[in-house]
């Protein structure tokens, strides 16, 4: 007994680690000791896995604390309750590892995976993003899953061996494979080989991802008091998780405040629940044993079914007209876009306020791509402090 004891109390090392994944995961997860490994290769640690250095590489960049103070719907002076792009990126890492969990597949991964899959995203949420991609037309655009690789492999500089944060192959390749339900986004462009699909880790993090946004966005619009849930009575979505928390509690039909949180609640785990499911149907179903069968498949095989894609469809096109395109969200986001294409404009003039280290880089990776890289890593009141130091007195958003 004792010496069993003694056993559960050992600090566990990294081979120890490893052999718990190569014990309790499914055979068609990522494992760390598989993994594809780093551009700059360097030694383990002996306590950590490589995708327990890779979350904590994230946790520690700048560029993540920097997700405090950017949009995700409502800019941050709004209100103190409202969404940002960090509570975002902690909320998706939440859904996603729960989903993870269900599937028996790498919690590690999918977290360092959910908490970098942001990083590129610029002030201003997506009106900033469209700002860039417009300023950026004649070269190539913009697009915060290519800018989130810049920053893990190039702009981050807390090594002196090494630009960026090195981190694995498996990490990396998740920006070039976020979003669009888990489908290949432009890997070559991106430095990653074609053919293959994404981890079931990744696509795991991108449907998380619209699970948080679709609820949080309800969430925050309805406190708002932009939507309302008389309007969302007609939306099969919101409608069933309603009735589900009607029946359930009494309560919930005298506090609006309770009931509306109580069904955004029942709206995740009804998608949560969903998703598990029809994943692990399809994956019987396709005979997937292995990660080479995940690669090799056709189709992404994390997924809802067929119904709550729909409802789950029906919810987002409600949210698109009377929420992203109300007129006060777009008066505040067209606002934001002025701002960051006139800072961009003085940078083109002006680029020695620039920092030094990325002056650096002008002779490199050229003028315009060194500003844009500066700016979408600008939080929204830095880039409004440019914006007033530059150009003068600016309307608040």
């Amino acid at each position: 007994m004792a010496s069993q004891q003694a056993e559960k109390r050992k600090m566990r090392s990294r081979t120890d680690i490893e052999a718990i994944e190569e014990k309790t995961l499914a055979p068609y997860a990522a494992f760390s000791a598989r993994s594809r490994g780093r551009v700059h290769p360097e030694e383990e640690p002996p306590y950590r896995s490589a995708y327990l250095r890779d979350r904590d590489r994230i946790v520690h960049s700048s560029a993540f604390r920097r997700l405090t103070y950017k949009t995700q719907v409502f800019i941050n002076h709004e209100g103190d309750h409202y969404r940002t792009r960090m509570t975002h990126t902690l909320e998706v890492a939440q859904i996603a590892r729960t989903i993870a969990r269900a599937l028996a597949l790498n919690e590690d991964l999918t977290e360092a995976l959910a908490l970098a899959h942001d990083l590129g995203h610029p002030p201003f949420g997506h009106s900033g993003e469209a700002a860039l991609d417009a300023l950026m037309g004649d070269s190539g655009g913009f697009d915060h899953n290519r800018q989130g690789l810049r920053i893990v492999d190039l702009i981050e500089r807390r090594y002196p061996d090494f630009p960026g944060l090195n981190l694995t192959f498996e990490v990396r390749e998740g920006f070039a494979k976020c979003g669009d339900g888990g489908r290949v986004r432009a890997r070559s462009r991106m430095g990653f080989p074609e053919g293959e699909m994404p981890t079931l880790e990744a696509q795991v993090v991108a449907v998380a991802d619209e699970i948080a946004y679709d609820a949080h966005d309800l969430d925050d619009g309805l406190a708002s008091g932009i939507i309302s849930e008389a309007a969302l009575a007609s939306e099969p979505a919101w409608a069933e998780a309603a009735e589900d928390v009607a029946r359930e509690y009494a309560v919930y039909a005298e506090d609006g405040r309770l009931r509306r949180r109580a069904v955004v609640r029942r709206l995740i785990n009804r998608l949560v629940t969903d998703l598990a499911l029809e994943t692990e149907r399809r994956i019987v179903e396709r005979r997937i044993t292995s990660l080479g069968d995940v690669r090799r498949s056709r189709v992404p095989l994390v997924g809802f079914t067929e119904r709550t894609r729909e409802t789950k469809k029906g919810l987002e096109t409600f949210l698109t007209k009377n929420l992203y395109r109300h007129p006060r969200v777009l008066k505040v986001f067209d606002k934001a876009k002025r701002y960051l294409s006139a800072i961009f404009s003085h940078y083109m003039e002006h680029p020695d306020v620039l920092p030094a280290d990325y002056r650096a880089r002008i002779d490199s990776d050229g003028l315009k791509t060194v500003i844009c890289d500066y700016v979408a890593g600008m939080t929204d009141r830095f880039a409004l402090g440019e914006t007033r130091r530059f150009l003068g007195p600016a309307e608040d958003l």
